[in-house]
């Protein structure tokens, strides 16, 4: 692995081989999503506890502050909305000069394997990689499934997170599930851990995330869960703690309640 490769990897996954990534890329398809209207504001008390931002090059040109930034993931893909008929035909948005200008640690983009649009996104996938691999930039595949939330399931996870390796992701991002193991084992490049939908309370989200992270995934990608919460910074620092601090589902809730009260 290059220099540089190696250098942008270990911006966003830290030493001690975990990772917290803080996805605001939600606009680029849902547009103003509830809590990300102002995606400066809501982001910047957050910041202290994320490794990297997931974000489009829009709202990081427009609100993110270029002094003191946290690792850019760099969305480059897009072309649907929740208006229109498939969210599945996607392109890839951004070139290459782009991401080198705007210096990203990565980028990433959706797969959409089943779909009718799979070969699509599987080819920007691997068109994306061997641009980006010139430049040493890793490459995130989102194994993404639309409005078919069903799909989420071991064997069509560990189907679509190992073809994203194949096609040479350095980093696939996927959904936790049952058997969640059988997906990171058949995956030989690191698996972290997407939200989904909100969850109904804040143990359910420290529950799977620490059940991911003993069954090999190496850290989460979680927006909606953090900056929906009534309480974002306590939900931040509680993961941190999941995720850095070794700290168990009732150890992140109990920091969580102490953090609110504070």
């Amino acid at each position: 692995m290059d220099w540089g490769m190696k250098n942008r990897l270990a911006q966003l996954i830290q030493p001690d081989g975990r990772c917290f990534f803080m996805p605001i890329d939600h606009g680029y398809f849902q547009g103003p999503t509830h809590c990300l209207e102002q995606p400066g504001d809501t982001v910047r008390p957050l910041l202290p506890y994320c490794d990297a931002l997931f974000v489009t090059r829009g709202v990081l040109r427009a609100c993110i502050d270029a002094v003191g930034a946290k690792p850019v993931i760099l969305r480059v893909s897009g072309g649907t909305s929740m208006a229109g008929n498939d969210l599945a035909h996607e392109a890839v948005t951004t070139s290459i000069s782009e991401i080198v200008r705007l210096n990203a640690a990565a980028v990433g983009l959706s797969v959409f394997v089943g779909s009718y649009y799979e070969h699509e996104t599987l080819m920007n996938l691997a068109h994306l990689v061997n641009e980006c691999e010139d430049y040493g930039i890793p490459v995130m595949a989102v194994t993404a499934v639309g409005r078919e939330m069903e799909k989420r399931d071991a064997r069509y996870l560990g189907l679509a997170c190992r073809i994203a390796a194949e096609l040479g992701a350095r980093v696939v991002k996927t959904y936790w599930c049952p058997d969640f193991d059988k997906v990171v084992g058949g995956c030989p490049v690191p698996v972290v851990m997407a939200g989904g939908p909100k969850c109904e309370t804040e143990l359910e989200v420290f529950e799977f995330v620490y059940d991911g992270l003993q069954r090999g995934a190496i850290g989460i990608n979680l927006g909606r869960n953090v900056w929906q919460s009534p309480q974002p910074v306590a939900m931040a620092r509680a993961l941190q703690a999941v995720i850095h601090e070794q700290a168990t589902p009732k150890q992140a809730l109990e920091l969580f309640q102490a953090s609110t009260k504070a």
